[in-house]
């Protein structure tokens, strides 16, 4: 295997891991699958970690689906999307990149 096969390789390989709080201060590891640019938003699919295996058997191996806003002091942060409309949207187009890849 050349040099570069084994970049590639090593790339493929490596997880965009990305740790998220929630209100009460608990932090959550999602390996992020996908992100795009949407109808003036940028949005994220995230993909669960988990410490043990009957937890992954218990979520279903589902993504959840945030958009990227800022806080109000400018910092950035990702949010639940609450319209089902356009959470619905959404999912089409991640499952559309996924089928791609």
């Amino acid at each position: 295997m050349s040099e570069n096969e084994n970049e590639i390789n090593e790339e493929l390989n490596e997880a965009d891991l990305i740790s998220l709080l929630d209100d009460e201060g608990n932090e959550y590891e999602f390996e992020v699958l996908d992100e795009i640019d949407h109808n003036e938003g940028h949005y994220y699919a995230l993909m669960p970690l988990f410490d043990l295996p009957d937890q992954e058997i218990e979520s279903g191996s589902t993504y959840m689906i945030f958009e990227a806003v800022e806080d109000e002091n400018g910092d950035p942060q990702l949010a639940e999307i609450e319209d089902e409309d356009l959470l619905d949207e959404l999912a089409e187009i991640f499952e559309s990149n996924f089928d791609e890849q």
